[in-house]
């Protein structure tokens, strides 16, 4: 078994440690820029659609895994980047500008509910954020001189440098960009002093607070994190849709980005993307197996949240940790194999003590 040992400080820092590592990445690599060119364009878009998620799942991940808050609104804030995006590139804003102010928006909309929302916890946090999104649903629905109503509104097709990247392979390669690119910000971010007061907070705000960390500056720094890369997820959502309606940010949209971080595993940007493409590929999974099952169930409505709520419950009760959880027991069994421990990953009762501080 290959126990890592370092020798500079400059290792313990790095973000790929060891030949192993680099050789993985770059295969996966290899595999991401291939895909588009081997596979139908129905697939390549259906690819896409879980590349949006998954920078959605990131930006939910950092409030929810990382920080310890609870939220059943993030679609309002992909609503918000989703309209914004579109409603500047209709003036003629450039891409990249347009999708960094969507951001921006969605940013400052958590902002304005952080501040308030930091108050509670628990359930109350998730029954604040619940409200959030349905008010704002229900404001995009009636502000039809603006967002088009219900009727909804066009978006355009993205552009950069006068290339249109409007066909199915352009835009997966610009979704593929702006995932890598996020998914390495959070890594890094991470790794700083910010990602580890967030983490300490998420752990216990009692001991958060002897540390001399400013627990509600870090609550709220997490909101606009969260919501400002859920902001640019919703304008590459809008590019993808074509035409954007507020029935598509609804609840539906919420619970989802909310499973994929329960079920790819809490505190863990990988755990994120697994859960992005789990869930990410139960819809085409449900519509697949459909005429295989019995005329009345597979008319039935609800189906779908049937199964979503099936496949949490099994990951709850067998696999706590989530995708990243199962992932990291393979990688040990095949790193140590034969002399892997089945009680390595043992789960066992955690007692917070110091959370007597309220």
């Amino acid at each position: 078994m290959a126990v890592p040992y370092n020798t500079d400080y400059r290792q313990g820092r790095a973000l790929l440690r060891g030949p192993r590592q680099w050789a993985g990445v770059a295969a996966m690599a290899l595999l991401l820029l291939a895909l588009p060119f081997a596979v139908p364009a129905f697939y390549v878009g259906e690819i896409t659609f879980i590349l949006i998620m998954s920078i959605a799942s990131l930006g939910l991940m950092v409030l929810i895994g990382f920080t310890g808050q609870v939220s059943l609104g993030q679609a309002a804030f992909v609503a918000i980047g989703a309209y914004v995006h579109a409603l500047l590139l209709a003036q003629g804003v450039p891409l990249v500008i347009s999708l960094l102010l969507a951001g921006a928006a969605s940013g400052l909309a958590g902002l304005l509910i952080g501040l308030p929302a930091i108050r509670v916890s628990g359930l109350h946090l998730a029954m604040v954020t619940l409200a959030f999104a349905i008010v704002t649903e229900h404001a995009i629905g009636r502000w039809k001189s603006l967002t088009g109503g219900h009727s909804g509104l066009a978006v355009p097709d993205p552009t950069l440098f006068g290339l249109s990247l409007g066909g199915t392979r352009a835009f997966y390669f610009l979704c593929l960009v702006v995932l890598v690119l996020v998914l390495l910000g959070l890594l890094n971010l991470m790794r700083s002093s910010i990602g580890r007061a967030l983490i300490g907070v998420r752990d216990s705000e009692a001991a958060a607070h002897g540390l001399g960390i400013a627990v509600s500056r870090y609550k709220v720094l997490a909101f606009v994190i969260s919501a400002a890369i859920s902001g640019m997820a919703g304008g590459l959502l809008a590019h993808q849709n074509q035409f954007i309606t507020p029935e598509g940010f609804g609840l539906s949209l919420s619970l989802q980005l909310v499973l994929m971080v329960f079920i790819g595993g809490l505190g863990s940007l990988r755990g994120a993307i697994f859960g992005a493409v789990l869930i990410g590929l139960l819809p085409s999974f449900i519509s697949w197996i459909k005429p295989w099952l019995p005329a009345r169930l597979g008319s039935s409505f609800g189906l779908e949240l049937f199964v979503y709520g099936a496949v949490l419950t099994l990951f709850v009760l067998l696999e706590p940790r989530g995708l990243n959880g199962r992932w990291l027991k393979f990688k040990a069994f095949a790193i140590s194999f034969p002399l892997y421990r089945k009680g390595t990953f043992r789960r066992t009762k955690a007692y917070m003590q110091s959370e007597r501080y309220r």
